[in-house]
């Protein structure tokens, strides 16, 4: 059975994890759906993509009775080998990796419980609207081991310190309210499936090439020093003015026309 499915509609990608009955939570064989999902999106022509999980909830973490294969196999033959991403990442840690490294923004409609798995899954995203009633824990201490899906390269950019090792140390879920305060959550919303649509919309109707190149900046910007960033911006601003059809669209901005964006 299928456990994510991809839909295309007006340039938006929708994203869904469809392990409804066992509240999205993470199998072998959905690690493996995520990953070729977002692997589909990263090629197609979609200019924004949504992440989201039917059912009652985002994705309540691993499912460990998933993943009986792993049982007496030595941990370093399954975690240390690098798989994917060009050599980066293992399959677990590409699960969020893979919504990181796309070129496109993604934006995780979240409901529920967002736990373990489930948050770095939402982590990988560039926005996250949570339901006011949503729950969110790094859960990976509760089992004795640390987060190992990419959490602690995507935590650290969008909260304090203190604020990440008490989720890390701690393991308790907190609310969505919360959440928008130490930086987790971008906004909350009654119906976050809507918001984040009505959000998509507003996104796909930009250049798609100066939105991906924003998202490159801003990667930029997040990690390198300011000569670096002064760099970036000049040569990503150089590269967008030089297309021809560039030219036509500031023209029909500065004379209040619509803007068209191939």
């Amino acid at each position: 059975m299928s456990r994510v499915t991809v839909t295309y509609e007006n340039h938006i990608a929708h994203v869904r994890l469809t392990r409804a009955d066992k509240m999205n939570a993470v199998d072998q064989d959905m690690i493996t759906a995520i990953i070729d999902a977002g692997n589909e999106v990263a090629a197609s022509d979609a200019r924004v993509a949504i992440v989201s999980g039917e059912g009652k909830a985002f994705c309540a973490g691993i499912d460990i009775s998933g993943l009986s294969g792993m049982v007496g196999k030595d941990p370093a033959d399954l975690l240390m080998p690098r798989t994917h991403g060009e050599g980066t990442t293992n399959q677990w840690q590409e699960v969020a990796l893979v919504w990181s490294r796309m070129d496109i923004p993604v934006i995780a409609a979240v409901h529920g419980v967002c736990f373990g798995a489930g948050i770095q899954l939402a982590l990988g995203a560039d926005i996250r609207i949570a339901s006011p009633d949503a729950k969110f824990a790094v859960m990976e201490m509760k089992w004795g081991i640390v987060p190992d899906m990419g959490g602690m390269v995507l935590l650290p950019k969008l909260v304090r310190s203190d604020v990440l090792r008490r989720l890390t140390y701690t393991a308790q879920p907190i609310g969505a309210e919360q959440a928008e305060r130490w930086g987790l959550v971008t906004e909350i919303a009654d119906d976050p499936m809507a918001a984040a649509q009505e959000l998509a919309e507003t996104i796909a109707g930009k250049s798609p090439s100066a939105i991906r190149a924003a998202k490159r900046l801003i990667g930029v910007a997040e990690t390198a020093d300011a000569a670096t960033v002064l760099d970036a911006e000049s040569r990503e601003q150089v590269d967008l003015i030089g297309k021809p059809h560039q030219m036509e669209v500031v023209a029909a901005v500065f004379g209040k026309r619509p803007a068209v964006f191939d």
